[in-house]
């Protein structure tokens, strides 16, 4: 097979849509190419995944050339700092990094958790510790970790994310130097950040760590992944920046349903092309 296209390079966040194997067998109809999925409960539930399951997954993931990513819970404060729930946030993530290597999948998107405003410093330091124990196991194992950027909450909002803007975002790669973890750059998340915006957020960033791009379509007020089209990013613009910058790398569409994430695609191919971006 040759180069991808454009469109074939934009894949497909399926959730907790379908199973993986539904997932793998849709997306070969629909020429999607790469895939994430979240393996918390049902029809992916962690536990699920024998050894009979795992080559299943395995055959028809080689038999249609796709490219399988998993997605770990934001709801998971990675930044746990309590008895036995610090014990169980690890347990968690390195289970999905095991998960990983069993289905041969190419990447585990992860988060930096959240804090509660007043005890910011502490998580942060929880977090990254954390963070780079996983690395240093993900490493062993040769799995590839990719720390998402996640989404602003209001100043009066107690509990945040973390981490957010491209200060934190480059603090946490700074103190975690670790090939074995790397960036998912979500351009909604960066869009209604105050005073930054997508082509600042990307300025900003040490793009070479860049392994994923994650899209959906946003008012530029608040979180919410809309149907392109339906917001205010410039996906034209954006195609232009991150592609003009030898971006060579996948793209995961993240809004609505899957009928939704195909159109979705159709759409940006067309905006990119409009805006002088090679497609093919």
């Amino acid at each position: 097979m040759g180069p991808l296209s454009l469109k074939q390079r934009i894949g497909i966040d399926i959730g907790r849509r379908l199973s993986i194997e539904e997932g793998l067998e849709w997306a070969a109809v629909n020429d999607v190419h790469f895939i994430d999925v979240q393996t918390d409960i049902d029809p992916n539930r962690l536990e699920s995944f024998d050894n009979q399951r795992c080559e299943k997954v395995r055959k028809l993931r080689d038999q249609h050339n796709i490219n399988l990513g998993l997605h770990t819970l934001s709801g998971v404060n990675v930044a746990e700092i309590s008895p036995f729930c610090r014990d169980a946030v690890d347990q968690y993530l390195k289970a999905y990094i095991d998960l990983a290597v069993k289905l041969d999948a190419r990447w585990i998107v992860v988060h930096g958790g959240y804090h509660f405003t007043n005890c910011r410093s502490l998580r942060v330091q929880t977090s990254i510790e954390r963070l780079s124990r996983m690395a240093d196991y993900a490493e062993k194992k040769g799995i590839l970790l990719l720390l998402e950027n996640l989404n602003w909450e209001p100043i009066l909002a107690e509990v945040k994310y973390m981490p957010v803007t491209p200060a934190e975002c480059m603090y946490f790669f700074s103190k975690i130097e670790n090939p074995a973890l790397r960036w998912s750059f979500t351009a909604n998340h960066a869009h209604f950040l105050p005073g930054v915006g997508i082509e600042s957020f990307v300025d900003a960033m040490d793009f070479s760590l860049c392994c994923e791009i994650r899209l959906a379509d946003n008012n530029g007020s608040y979180e919410v992944h809309q149907q392109p089209g339906e917001g205010s990013i410039d996906f034209g613009a954006l195609f232009k920046k991150i592609e003009g910058m030898g971006y060579k790398g996948h793209y995961t569409n993240g809004f609505g349903s899957m009928e939704d994430m195909l159109i979705g695609r159709d759409y940006m191919v067309a905006r990119a092309k409009d805006a002088g971006v090679r497609i093919n």
